[in-house]
């Protein structure tokens, strides 16, 4: 019998727990189902539409009258809930954002729709105005600049719309000052006590964005940025003092936008507040992960995974993402994470 001299070689082997499949099982620190998936869902005009958007290769727009297929297939996989974006008629949009409040909007058609159909699936809507306004701004405009105060009184007016329609959760992503505060008030004089806020307490001024401004079709109507109310990548004590006040304000649930180059923050607004923190893998990195599967340089069904899984070691308590149907599949078809 062979003896090692102490000291010559550890007595601990981290590899003992790798060596096995259900070893590895065993001692895995985070799990992912499809209770952890939100699916973003892009409507437009007309009648049996579902139009490809070329940069999110996979992902269609959909008329209204086909959110039954889609959402069908999204309860049928477990998913919990789903969240409507618009692309409005471009001879609806105008400077001051009103088809935002037409309760026969696009959006309402379809929390309607969706409420209908399928009762038990959770309706998220987004309250901001760049679907809706000439310029593709979040807020309201004038000489080339955001008017705050007068923005969250629309969005709180945007907010009420949506939840008479039958929306369980508004989600402001406009990040004005003092619209979480705003809405949450607005909502509990209006008799919708129940009706939740997911705040969209940390969104950055990323380069992300740019596919899912060419789903709602802000895109080139854009005159100039976001950076006077979206949050400086390069800042992450400004955030925390963000998601703080939101939660102040009434916020029931909190995001960060966009998803994997914000992973540090995930971490840290998770550990400092303990609010459920959610993160949204946005339409860019959607796009890169799917454009380099294309092209055969990742592995889709690992890749998908793993990405996802990112967001829940990093302390993300659900993840919207385009990929939520074909990620609950996946682990369906593996009988859980097959990393």
């Amino acid at each position: 019998m062979k003896t090692l001299i102490p000291g010559e070689f550890p007595t601990t082997r981290m590899r003992r727990n790798r060596l096995h499949d259900w070893t590895r099982r065993i001692v895995a620190e985070n799990d992912l189902t499809s209770n952890d998936f939100i699916l973003p869902i892009f409507v437009g005009q007309g009648k049996r539409q579902s139009d490809p958007i070329p940069s999110m290769p996979g992902v269609n727009r959909i008329s209204v009258d086909l959110l039954d297929n889609v959402v069908g297939e999204a309860q049928d996989a477990g998913i919990p809930a789903i969240v409507i974006f618009p692309e409005i008629d471009p001879g609806k949009k105008t400077p001051d954002a009103r088809e935002a409040l037409n309760p026969d909007n696009l959006v309402c058609q379809s929390i309607r729709k969706v409420a209908k159909s399928y009762p038990e699936m959770g309706i998220i809507c987004d309250a901001a105005l760049d679907p809706f306004n000439s310029d593709g701004h979040d807020g309201l405009l004038e000489d080339n600049h955001i008017l705050n105060d007068e923005t969250v009184d629309l969005l709180c007016k945007q907010s009420l719309i949506q939840a008479e329609a039958g929306c369980h959760i508004i989600a402001p992503s406009d990040m004005m000052d003092g619209r979480v505060g705003a809405i949450r008030n607005a909502l509990d004089m209006n008799d919708f006590k129940n009706v939740g806020i997911l705040s969209y307490a940390a969104k950055y001024a990323s380069a992300f964005y740019g596919p899912f401004r060419d789903a709602i079709g802000s895109k080139d109507a854009l005159k100039g940025d976001k950076k006077t109310y979206q949050i400086n990548p390069a800042n992450i004590d400004e955030t925390i003092r963000q998601v703080a006040q939101d939660i102040e304000e009434g916020a029931d649930m909190v995001m960060v936008k966009p998803g994997m180059p914000y992973l540090d923050v995930i971490s840290r607004v998770k550990l400092e507040f303990g609010l459920p923190t959610l993160a949204y893998q946005v339409s860019g990195e959607y796009a890169m992960l799917k454009g380099a599967i294309q092209n055969g340089w990742l592995d889709n069904d690992k890749t998908i995974i793993e990405s996802l899984l990112s967001f829940k070691r990093a302390g993300a308590d659900a993840i919207l993402t385009y990929m939520a149907i074909e990620a609950s599949k996946l682990l369906k078809k593996h009988g859980g994470i097959m990393l």
